[in-house]
């Protein structure tokens, strides 16, 4: 038999041959699809954070211009431009000590801050514990939530006169009104935390025969800290608030004394500026505890 001829067209040979029917690896050319990567990832993070900042300019820029607005129709009013000069000057000596104006507005500040902590800190090393507790148990849940639920809604400032006559210290009293005003959002969200730790993970703890100790730590705690972060970045800005009236009570120093001073002087651009300062306080507080707050949910 005469073997097959195969007939080969030259142009064929001519044309070009696709990598991929050789067995070639040639890298995706651009437009080809591919995974997301990290550039990506960081360009849409960008492109948020520029859009947050954008909107909140707005906010403000509208929350601005709304203000000058009221200061044509409401006299003693000051402007915003006031407001930024005299921010300025309170900025350029935050730290000094003058005999006749007294402190800076940073040292001032600074003793708010530290009244805060201190009562702050109180609450959360009473709170915590508390609202396990309460939260853990039925029996002292039912035994003390008469007790907080009386006393959370009381003004803070209807404790200032108790403590002051049982430490007769201003400073002390002041502290301590912070300490019990900041105590129950820390107990009630604690104890509502505690108290919804799903069934399944105390059934583990059952088979595994847990100690009580063994429970607290793996089981309890862990399911509660989203709360606990909760309550403790409620407490903070509930703290930062009282500040301010407790500080005009109890005189002396802090930025809540500085307010009421400037007031009886007559310097309202002084209490606005004041009340800038108090906010971006405050603002940077509570993104402390935001940030807080999303270490704990990645857990």
């Amino acid at each position: 038999m005469t073997p097959a001829t195969t007939t080969i067209d030259p142009q064929t040979l001519a044309e070009p041959v696709e990598p991929s029917i050789v067995g070639l690896d040639m890298p995706p050319q651009t437009g080809d699809l591919a995974p997301p990567g990290r550039s990506s990832r960081v360009g849409t993070r960008i492109r948020s954070a520029l859009s947050t900042l954008g909107w909140a300019f707005v906010g403000v820029a509208t929350f601005v211009a709304l203000w000058a607005i009221a200061t044509r129709y409401v006299d003693g009013v000051p402007t915003p431009l006031d407001t930024v000069r005299e921010l300025g000057d309170l900025l350029s000596r935050a730290f000094t000590t003058d005999p006749l104006e007294g402190k800076g507005i940073g040292l001032q500040m600074q003793a708010s801050l530290a009244r805060v902590m201190k009562g702050f800190g109180l609450a959360a090393l009473f709170g915590i514990p508390l609202g396990l507790f309460m939260g853990a148990s039925t029996r002292a849940w039912k035994a003390m939530n008469p007790i907080v639920q009386i006393l959370r809604p009381v003004s803070p400032l209807a404790w200032f006169p108790i403590w002051l006559v049982a430490f007769s210290d201003a400073k002390k009293a002041a502290v301590f009104v912070i300490f019990i005003t900041a105590l129950w959002p820390i107990v009630v969200n604690t104890a509502a935390g505690a108290a919804s730790v799903p069934e399944d993970h105390r059934n583990v703890a059952r088979v595994f025969k847990f100690s009580r100790r063994a429970y607290v730590r793996h089981v309890l705690v862990p399911d509660t800290m989203p709360s606990i972060v909760t309550g403790l970045r409620l407490s903070m800005g509930v703290a930062w608030m009282v500040i301010v009236a407790v500080e005009m009570l109890s005189g002396g120093t802090g930025i809540g004394f500085y307010v009421w001073d400037a007031y009886n002087a007559s310097n309202l651009a002084g209490v606005t500026a004041a009340i800038v300062l108090i906010g971006l306080v405050g603002l940077a507080l509570d993104m402390v505890f935001i940030r807080l707050g999303k270490l704990v949910g990645r857990q």
